[in-house]
């Protein structure tokens, strides 16, 4: 089937699994309620480590509708996209028939895919890492899936009846953001008509919470949890680390127009850059991030002065807070002052790859209630990050166009923009 035209691309569909936030609403409401998830980390002793917080998800398997079986086959990740995928499906209300499913495609990222099984299965065969002779008899039957990032997107794919394109995307941090700037691709080339795409990642392990202590990127305010994730704020000591899932029902608008489905937002644009400079390290100019956020702002034909609202990255390291104030400043000009912006990273924690999809998720919702989310704990003003990073309470305000930012280690720099449906063809009339 080809195309002679670009196709516009709407969201019908959303689900969330996310810290105090498990479900659409739930979320929602932790982010205007400006609360943060973070608290001392449960899913492992982590005494003896430099940073013993985390936001957790209160996630059981059978409170959220699986069987025993899936809980048991399952990783924790698979688990969260699956739940976050079935609530997009049900709230777009999209019928997968037989002869839809080979036009139905999925595009899902994460950044350590079931890392939490891997590292349980390799302290459980090595008796905790006292001997290389591992013992293959204690393996799991399912340890060979969740060694394989694919069967993420596989059982999406299953679940929801996708025939079409699918694919998994890994890029660290801007995986989430990625992944739905490919399923737009799909529908705008003409491979697919719809695309479930997001991200998903249960990172909250020894392994990973001892990578981010080696090179001292996570907040060591373990004393006081709470308000140890404040992007943007001069006392920030790093991030907190995250987990969670974010799906995304994304439809050619002729076809969601044609079915006539409920239309929450349009995907007017995405861009990615890589720095190609150094693993950690940021230019202080900002213009890695910069030329993401032209980009996308010139595949949408958007202005500086339209954009209402911007999700930041907001790590609360202090490299990347003030990277991203210089991207802000050198892609948007004196706009960048006028533009109000946070961080939810603030309450419900860095889930590494799936955080994108999930902040995606926030801005629709940013334009569908016209509500924007604060930055928790933001108390203390940084002079290098003097932009509008709405501290601590919510603001109510029109959101017509939400941009969001995503920042990744090893240079990657991703961004996209969501508008009102058909709000870009009023501005230009």
């Amino acid at each position: 089937m080809l195309y002679t035209r670009r196709r516009r691309v709407v969201v019908t569909g959303v689900g969330v699994v996310a810290p105090r936030g498990i479900g659409v609403k739930q979320f929602w409401e932790t982010l205007t309620a400006g609360k943060s998830a973070t608290r001392t980390i449960t899913a492992f002793d982590a005494t003896g480590f430099r940073s013993r917080i985390a936001a957790e998800c209160d996630f059981d398997p059978a409170t959220n509708g699986l069987t025993e079986s899936q809980a048991r086959e399952m990783s924790r990740s698979m688990q969260f996209a699956y739940v976050a995928a079935r609530e997009a499906l049900e709230q777009s209300q999209l019928d997968v028939t037989d002869e839809l499913a080979p036009r139905v495609g999925v595009a899902l990222g994460s950044a350590v895919g079931s890392v939490r099984e891997l590292d349980h299965a390799y302290r459980m065969l090595s008796a905790d890492g006292t001997t290389t002779d591992l013992d293959p008899g204690l393996a799991s039957a399912h340890l060979a899936d969740h060694n394989s990032p694919s069967s993420l997107v596989r059982e999406i794919a299953w679940l929801v009846g996708a025939e079409g394109p699918a694919a998994m995307v890994s890029a660290g941090c801007t995986s989430g953001l990625d992944a739905i700037g490919y399923g737009c691709d799909l529908i705008r080339e003409g491979s697919a008509d719809v695309v479930f795409a997001g991200a998903t990642d249960a990172p909250i392990t020894p392994i990973t919470v001892a990578c981010f202590d080696a090179i001292r990127a996570t907040s060591a305010s373990n004393e006081d949890p709470e308000h140890a994730a404040r992007p943007f704020d001069a006392e920030r000591d790093g991030f907190v680390l995250g987990e969670g899932a974010a799906v995304l029902v994304l439809e050619s608008a002729e076809h969601a127009s044609a079915r006539r489905a409920q239309v929450i937002a349009e995907v007017a644009g995405f861009a990615a850059r890589c720095n190609a400079h150094h693993m950690t390290g940021l230019r202080p100019d900002g213009r890695e991030m910069a030329d993401a956020i032209s980009g996308t702002l010139n595949q949408a034909r958007v202005l500086a002065n339209q954009i209402s609202y911007i999700n930041a990255h907001g790590s609360g390291t202090k490299q990347n807070d003030r990277h991203e104030t210089a991207a802000y400043k050198l892609a948007l000009g004196e706009q960048a002052r006028r533009i109000p912006i946070s961080s939810i990273k603030s309450m419900i924690g860095h889930s590494l790859g799936a955080i994108g999809s999930i902040e995606l998720a926030a801005c629709a919702l940013a334009i569908q209630n016209n509500v924007i989310p604060p930055t928790a704990n933001l108390r203390t003003n940084d002079p290098d990050c003097d932009l509008d990073y709405v501290p601590l309470v919510a603001r109510e305000q029109r959101v017509d166009v939400a941009l969001s930012v995503g920042s990744g280690f090893g240079g990657f720099q991703s961004a996209a923009l969501l508008t009102r449906e058909g709000h870009c063809d009023e501005s230009a009339s």
